[in-house]
C-alpha cells in the first residue's frame, strides 16, 4: 500500500509595512472629515442642522436645550 503524498504548501508572501508617505494623504483626509463632523455637531448654524445632529450633540456632551 502506498501512502498518498501531501500537497505542497506554498509559503505565504512576506508582509511589508505600509510606508508613512503612503498613509499621510489618508490621515489628512480622515482628520479633515473628523474635524468637519465635529464642527457640524458643535455649531449652531440653524434649526435644520441642529435637528439633524441633535443626538450627536448629546452623545458628545454639547448642551443644546
Amino acid at each position: 500500500m502506498s501512502v498518498p503524498s501531501s500537497p505542497s504548501v506554498a509559503a505565504a508572501p512576506a508582509v511589508e509595512p505600509i510606508p508613512l508617505r503612503a498613509m499621510v494623504p489618508w490621515l489628512v483626509l480622515g482628520s479633515v472629515l473628523a474635524f468637519g463632523m465635529l464642527f457640524l455637531v458643535s455649531a449652531e448654524p440653524g434649526a435644520y442642522v441642529h435637528e439633524w445632529m441633535h443626538d450627536g450633540r448629546h452623545l458628545l456632551g454639547f448642551p443644546c436645550h
